[in-house]
């Protein structure tokens, strides 16, 4: 009998967004065999108090899952703290949880990519994380999945063995840093990974995300992703806390199932080259944007 995972869905202060994830998740394959925590936090001001409200009251409507429970806090948490707490509570619980956001638009298939996944290879413990993202790559003859040292935050899955080698704190990882690693953690230089530690150490950033990659990358391990992304972020339109406006890395979610699994724990080096190459370009490609998105405003 499938042992579906279940699902962490954290939510803040947008009506919308939240309404529109959840009805792409109602529509997952799965959706009925599946757990739903929503985790909902609580307003930061008086400013976000009616929105948080209007969040939680469509939460009460919410059907289509084997169960739903709605976790709320009264006082706001923020995302990193919420992330962190949310997701220990089901891998203590369940050994196993898949995580979204309130902007994600999902594939009729990514919970099931996430459990197909998490099945497969729930006992290979070089492999810590999977993602349903991935940058809109062009490189041809890429396999549909592939395993990859860097973790994204934008829909992923995990067990309670990677979960456990979770280091929250950020002095602990840093210095086990030397310049060889900085390099490598950063896609040679093509991401500000490194940049994004040390703005977390100086309170510039409240990022779980880049504690859990440095995580991750420090023990040797490996994270699972599709070629052809199962999730969207609908985020960066300006309303969410943590990202802007910015469609650099807006997809087109992929329409059929995974069927292909690597069978070698190793990174793939034609999707390593894919990723660094798209990143590498990406600096061109944000400018160019931006000056469309200013003109289109004046």
């Amino acid at each position: 009998m499938q042992n579906f995972a279940p699902i962490a869905l954290f939510v803040y202060n947008r009506p919308q967004h939240t309404e529109r994830t959840i009805k792409f998740l109602q529509q997952n394959d799965v959706a009925a065999e599946s757990r739903l925590f929503i985790f909902s936090d609580g307003p930061k001001s008086p400013v976000d108090e009616d929105k948080v409200q209007e969040v939680r009251d469509f939460l009460k409507t919410v059907e289509g899952f084997k169960s739903v429970e709605i976790i709320q806090r009264k006082e706001n948490a923020g995302l990193a703290n919420s992330v962190i707490a949310g997701v220990t509570q089901l891998i203590n619980d369940y050994k196993q949880v898949i995580v979204l956001e309130d902007d994600l638009v999902t594939s009729p298939h990514t919970l099931t990519y996430f459990n197909e996944a998490l099945n497969r290879y729930r006992y290979e413990h070089k492999v810590m994380h999977i993602g349903a993202y991935m940058y809109p790559l062009t490189t041809p003859n890429l396999p549909e999945s592939f395993f990859y040292r860097a973790a994204t935050s934008w829909g992923w899955a995990t067990w309670e063995r990677a979960w456990k080698q979770f280091e929250p704190d950020i002095d602990v990882l840093i210095p086990q840093f030397d310049s060889k690693m900085i390099n490598d953690f950063s896609i040679d230089k093509t991401m500000n990974f490194w940049k994004q530690m040390q703005d977390f150490k100086k309170g510039k950033n409240d990022s779980w995300a880049i504690r859990w990659y440095a995580s991750i990358f420090l023990k040797g391990g490996l994270t699972l992703n599709p070629s052809h992304s199962l999730v969207n972020n609908i985020g960066h339109d300006g309303t969410g806390v943590h990202s802007g406006i910015n469609d650099i890395y807006n997809v087109i979610v992929n329409p059929r199932p995974i069927r292909q699994f690597p069978a070698t724990i190793k990174e793939h080096p034609l999707a390593y080259q894919a990723i660094r190459k798209f990143l590498a370009n990406r600096k061109g490609s944000y400018w160019t944007r931006l000056v469309r998105f200013i003109k289109g405003k004046l």
